[in-house]
């Protein structure tokens, strides 16, 4: 999703506000994110079986608006992330399914967005869809929200499974961009041996659990993005990167449109 660091002081969190960038920028700084499109490719032109519902495009979102960035509503990556995409679908399309994409490379003026509608906690239009247990203002402390994001490096993906036989998404136990432990890889189960367990469930603030099967789908998915090089996220099952990504250290601002 998401995840987009914001490092705020005790000040800033207990008063609800807060300062991106204040100030010059020293050696020690990150630096600025680019332009450069040249290594980033369509991604249905490498996969071209993948189905997108680009979320942020759109309202159904977090934030319930399109988010700043997204100008078409289709996903880019860098290259070598999309050949090994190409693989994940492959190995999925054996089993039945399709690859469903909900986000792809970020730009980093939509990571600004997020941030700016986190720091606006009276702006809770989506709360009862994505964050019902939670109050927005503990978004940053509790690390939902990041001021950086790997999506930003261009070799990040949110994305489900789509089962051709029922023409519907595979039921995962929870919406994409749930902010909260009910969304972590290992709830309900063990994800490094695949083995459902309702042990930690008590971890769900509204005393939610997940089925066996909704676990399993979970662990189809994760099990196909790690044979083909994709790490997971530990707080999100549909968050992969690309272990040997070509950009770890920069940052990408070019809006996501179709490239030419």
């Amino acid at each position: 999703m998401k995840h987009i660091k914001l490092q705020l002081i005790a000040a800033a969190l207990t008063i609800g506000s807060m300062c991106v960038s204040c100030g010059s920028r020293d050696s020690n700084a990150e630096p600025a994110p680019t332009l450069d499109t040249r290594e980033f490719v369509n991604l249905t032109d490498v996969v071209p079986d993948a189905i997108l519902e680009i979320r942020y495009f759109g309202t159904y979102n977090f934030v319930g608006t399109r988010i700043d960035g997204y100008e078409q509503p289709t996903a880019l990556l860098t290259r070598r992330a999309a050949d090994s995409l190409r693989a994940v679908s492959d190995d999925v399309m054996a089993l039945g399914y399709r690859l469903k994409v909900y986000d792809a490379y970020r730009p980093q003026t939509a990571v600004n967005h997020f941030v700016r509608w986190a720091a606006d906690v009276s702006d809770t239009a989506m709360k009862a869809y994505f964050y019902p247990d939670l109050d927005k203002s503990v978004l940053f402390e509790q690390e939902y929200i990041y001021e950086r994001s790997g999506h930003t490096r261009g070799s990040t993906i949110d994305l489900t499974l789509f089962d051709m036989a029922t023409e519907k998404e595979l039921d995962m136990g929870g919406t994409f961009d749930w902010f909260g432990p009910e969304s972590h890889p290992d709830f309900c189960g063990d994800p490094l041996t695949g083995g459902f367990s309702l042990a930690n469930a008590s971890i769900s603030p509204a005393g939610r659990s997940i089925t066996p099967q909704q676990f399993a789908n979970r662990m189809t998915l994760r099990q196909a993005m790690l044979r083909h090089g994709f790490k997971p996220l530990d707080s999100e099952w549909w968050h992969f990167t690309l272990a040997d990504e070509p950009f770890p250290d920069t940052y990408f601002d070019f809006p996501v449109k179709e490239l030419e």
